[in-house]
């Protein structure tokens, strides 16, 4: 069956056997390498166009220093994560090959033997060391479902690593590894981003470890179906498959992401790569490590963005705000009198402008804080107090919680 455009499939960066494709939506409660910076032409010989193709050069030249003082000052902090993972036998490869077939002696002769327990199968991604006492980041997508986690820094040494706490809603995992005295990344703030800013990766894309990329930032806040918690930081630094879990810096040499997800025809970069802010990774660190757990908020409602032709439906004057499409029942919302219909505008007093916003704040709120919604409802402006519930379920995996606080 052939169809007019290539179906997009979402892609994880660990080398995987898994990708899902694009589907889902909101819900609260569930769930480039560098191009020339200046063209010169024989026809422009003016002294002014020499001046600013001068000026042009000596900035390209600075930011390529930049970016190498960047690896190597930060390089060694990024590591190697790979993953053995047991993978069921299935019925093809259980099933003995025909007696009665000519090659069955060749394929006997070179085929390895039936294996009486599970395969294991092995993935690789990034991380990086955001405490000298071993204590690591990657994505939470690189160690899901792995029996041993090995870490490889860039002075060749390995070491078995602990699978501290994993959040799958925001595709974080916490590792520590036995060693001390280790190189660390600086965190910065995403904040302080501005689309067209430099940024750079390092990662271990196809098992080539500690390779170093740079793009720029394409856009902000980013939704991604089924990412409910992330407003994704959107760049065109090539990233591909292994590249997981490593950082996406700044040009202060701070990390800002961590890289996590690519959209792709083929399953390698086509220029749409995706990072998670490292502020929303260091407050799932904090939790992990200081309660063994990720505890989020709870609403009740799922949401979607507004178009100019829904504000104007609604009576609305611009199209910001989420519109409530359904309220689940005996939820937060719905105790608090949240209707499907509603525009929610502000959040404790903070605008919600993007379909982004409100999982964020909701999430990053404590249990049982309460908050004022501000609505649109019926063409007046209302408000509605709502104490918020604790978000269970929260697929956070605990595994050791008796290691070193921070």
């Amino acid at each position: 069956m052939e169809h007019d455009e290539p179906i997009v499939e979402r892609k994880t960066l660990a080398i995987s056997l898994i990708a899902g494709y694009l589907i889902g939506s909101t819900a609260i409660g569930h769930s480039a390498g560098i191009g020339l910076l200046f063209s010169e032409s024989s026809a422009m010989t003016q002294p002014d166009t020499e001046i600013t193709s001068t000026a042009a050069s000596a900035s390209n030249a600075s930011a390529l220093s930049s970016f190498g003082a960047i690896a190597a000052s930060y390089g060694p902090a990024v590591v190697n994560v790979s993953v053995t993972r047991e993978a069921k036998r299935t019925a093809a490869m259980a099933e003995p090959l025909d007696p009665n077939d000519r090659f069955d002696q060749f394929f006997k002769r070179f085929q390895d033997p039936l294996p009486r327990d599970d395969v294991p199968t092995r993935g690789i991604g990034s991380g990086f060391i955001v405490g000298n006492d071993g204590v690591i980041l990657t994505n939470a997508h690189v160690v899901d479902g792995a029996k041993q986690v090995n870490v490889k820094l860039s002075d060749k040494r390995e070491f078995e690593a602990t699978v501290v706490g994993v959040d799958e809603h925001s595709d974080i995992a916490v590792l520590k590894i036995a060693a001390s005295g280790l190189p660390t990344v600086k965190l910065g703030n995403p904040a302080d981003l501005r689309v067209g800013d430099w940024v750079v990766a390092i990662g271990s894309p196809f098992g080539f470890e500690n390779s170093v990329t740079q793009g720029i930032v394409s856009a902000k806040s980013r939704a991604l179906p089924d990412e409910t918690y992330v407003p994704f930081i959107q760049t065109d630094v090539p990233v591909n498959p292994g590249n997981s879990g490593g950082p996406l810096f700044n040009m202060k040499g701070e990390v800002i992401g961590i890289n996590a997800q690519i959209y792709s025809h083929s399953g390698g970069y086509e220029g749409l790569s995706f990072a998670i802010p490292i502020d929303i990774a260091a407050n799932v660190e904090h939790q992990i490590l200081e309660h063994g757990h990720v505890t989020r908020a709870y609403l009740g409602v799922a949401i979607q963005g507004l178009s100019q032709g829904l504000a104007d439906a609604f009576g609305l004057k611009r199209p910001d705000g989420v519109l409530v499409s359904a309220v689940e029942p005996g939820s937060p919302a719905a105790k608090a009198g949240l209707e499907p219909g509603d525009v929610i505008l502000k959040f404790n007093g903070k605008e919600i402008v993007n379909a982004t916003d409100l999982p964020v704040e909701v999430g990053d709120t404590k249990p049982g804080t309460s908050v004022k919604l501000d609505l649109f409802r019926e063409g007046a402006n209302k408000e509605l107090d709502v104490t918020l519930g604790q978000l269970q379920n929260t697929a956070v995996e605990e595994a050791e919680t008796s290691h070193a606080k921070r």
